[in-house]
């Protein structure tokens, strides 16, 4: 990887928050959308992405509200669909693909609902979607959703280690000592941003839920990216989705889990190119 973050990193003030976002490449926008774990920033969820991607795209990868090193946001009330179309008037775009991981893929679906004349096309990776068995099942959350909803409450080394290793199928080579030190890290420069995602668990950090009823108005081509050993979102999830959205196909990844575009990155950057360039 060549690609320096520092030498690609901007902040641009919308009218409600200061939006931090790593930015590369030239052509079509691609928005890369982070998950809503402790720690979880533009650059730390994509960063294996983001320089392939951008040989063909304008790639922009924000620090949601919150998150990383972009303005502190109210969690009872953020709304990140808002935040997502703020971030494309600042920055003069017309209309975007949006590329979500986990809480950015539910974004994702929302914006394709709610603003489909933004999104040229939709690509999740493991959103949660409020239908059991998928996120909150008989026994309730999910035994990743747990996970990270603990190591918001108690933002320990211990916590952090199970975090990242829940969220890969892989752990020897992805869990390594040097990610779970820059989620640590990430996540403790926010002490804030960990308190007040603890203060509205379980609800948090996705307040507000698509709209099932609408998912076949969706007119975006969406292509549904998962893990098929995904312990945080299971893939039956994707499959419900490809299910009722019109232009859409799943891809579920063998030895998978949460994270496809770090576990799986060549794979992903394949299959996100070709599918915006020929979609």
């Amino acid at each position: 990887m060549t690609l320096n973050p520092a030498e690609h990193s901007h902040s641009v003030t919308t009218d409600d928050f200061t939006i931090h976002y790593v930015e590369a490449g030239q052509g079509h926008p691609v928005v890369l959308l982070h998950g809503g774990g402790p720690g979880a920033t533009g650059w730390s969820n994509y960063s294996p992405n983001i320089e392939a991607l951008s040989e063909h795209f304008r790639v922009i990868a924000p620090d949601m509200p919150g998150w990383g090193d972009s303005s502190e946001a109210d969690f009872a009330t953020l709304d990140h669909v808002e935040a997502a179309i703020q971030l494309l008037d600042s920055l003069g775009i017309d209309k975007a693909a949006f590329v979500g991981n986990s809480m950015g893929g539910h974004t994702s679906l929302r914006l394709a609902v709610e603003h489909p004349e933004r999104v040229s096309h939709l690509i999740t990776m493991g959103p949660p979607i409020q239908m059991a068995p998928f996120l909150f099942g008989a026994t309730g959350p999910s035994e990743g959703i747990k996970i990270m909803y603990g190591t918001y409450v108690d933002p320990s080394p211990e916590m952090f280690k199970r975090l990242v290793e829940i969220m890969t199928f892989d752990n020897a080579r992805f869990a390594t000592p040097e990610l779970m030190a820059e989620r640590t890290q990430a996540a403790l420069k926010r002490p804030e941003h960990l308190a007040n995602v603890a203060k509205v668990i379980p609800s948090a950090p996705i307040p507000i839920w698509v709209d099932h009823t609408k998912l076949g108005d969706i007119t975006a081509p969406a292509l549904l990216i998962h893990g098929r050993d995904d312990r945080v979102t299971t893939f039956e999830g994707s499959l419900y989705l490809a299910a009722r959205i019109p232009n859409s196909r799943a891809h579920i990844i063998n030895r998978c889990g949460h994270w496809a575009q770090l576990e799986h990155a060549d794979e992903f950057n394949r299959l996100v190119t070709d599918f915006v360039l020929n979609n």
